[in-house]
């Protein structure tokens, strides 16, 4: 029976919000967690200890029987199974620190799966499909009938497409980068990930003569002199924005007939690490390159890989019915 809401419910709210507040302190302070990481955590935790408060509960009497009554309302109000999962982490990972702290003696979490979830695969360009882009990027910035801006532009653009294919950024790490990068004799970029992480990444030729030649035109222009962003722009950032830079790939795409919405800046990290594994690299060294904490997260590619290997034997095999 859902119990009523007594007199004390504000004051569960209260405290509910308190002990959020608490977590939140030590995801930022142990674990390095991003703002936009904290506000996730923060948005989904205050909904579930609302609907506690709703039928009288709070977080320091929830019981299992109330989490799975919550997951099954958020099944219930149209939320697909990751998103049901990724709430069910959190409120888990809430609870796990509750009883550590000794506010609580149990986690009743505990027993509760997550909603089956199918991975999908991320969409993946073919090595052509990218040198198709790169040949065009690089057509529109050596077209010199081009007038000067447009020809800085299209510099711009084939500088962001070498670098992402080159090392894999996240697109925002990409667009953060400070002018410094493109130092000569540079042959690796420090990048500053999630969590405020640091790794190091090689630079391939490809990508400091496109860097070089972008910079070069943009000082020739007395373009954004002043400007401590690789990437600048009159936003209130001070650098490039990742739909400016997905709005002018999907153009570019279109003049070289592969179809836009296959195209995105995640789409070529995609392509950068699959291309690797494809080739033979380790798998242990693309989760450097790529910055992920769990290897876990760079196992999908190894799935892209072995859809390819059977789609290799059921076409090309001798023995395979026709």
């Amino acid at each position: 029976m859902p119990r009523r809401v007594g007199p004390k419910a504000p004051r569960s709210v209260e405290k509910s919000t308190r002990l959020i507040e608490l977590f939140l302190d030590m995801l930022a302070a142990e674990r390095g967690a991003a703002a936009n990481t904290l506000a996730a955590y923060r948005r989904d935790l205050s909904d579930f200890a609302a609907a506690l408060a709703g039928r009288g509960g709070s977080l320091t009497t929830a019981s299992n029987e109330e989490v799975r009554a919550y997951l099954q309302t958020l099944s219930r109000r149209g939320l697909v199974a990751a998103s049901v999962a990724r709430r069910l982490s959190a409120i888990r990972q809430l609870f796990r620190f509750l009883s550590a702290e000794g506010i609580r003696a149990d986690n009743p979490t505990r027993a509760i799966e997550a909603p089956k979830r199918g991975r999908p695969l991320p969409k993946v360009l073919s090595m052509g499909d990218v040198d198709r882009l790169l040949t065009a990027a690089r057509g529109a910035a050596e077209d010199a009938q081009r007038p000067a801006r447009e020809r800085l532009r299209a510099h711009r653009l084939l500088c962001l497409i070498e670098l992402i294919y080159a090392t894999g950024l996240r697109v925002s790490e990409l667009l953060s980068l400070p002018r410094s990068a493109a130092a000569r004799r540079v042959d690796v970029l420090l990048v500053r990930g999630k969590g405020e992480k640091e790794r190091v990444v090689p630079l391939n030729d490809a990508a400091k003569r496109a860097m070089a030649d972008y910079l070069a035109l943009r000082q020739a222009l007395e373009q954004s002199a002043g400007t401590p962003w690789l990437f600048p722009s009159f936003g209130a950032s001070g650098h490039l924005t990742r739909q400016h830079f997905a709005r002018e790939l999907k153009e570019l795409a279109a003049t070289t007939g592969l179809r836009a919405e296959h195209i995105s800046p995640h789409v070529l990290r995609h392509a950068f690490a699959s291309h690797l594994l494809q080739n033979g690299a380790d798998l242990r060294a693309v989760q450097l390159l790529l910055g992920h904490a769990d290897i876990s997260t760079t196992q999908i590619y190894t799935h892209v890989l072995d859809e390819r290997l059977k789609s290799l034997v059921r076409d090309l095999h001798p023995l395979t019915d026709p």
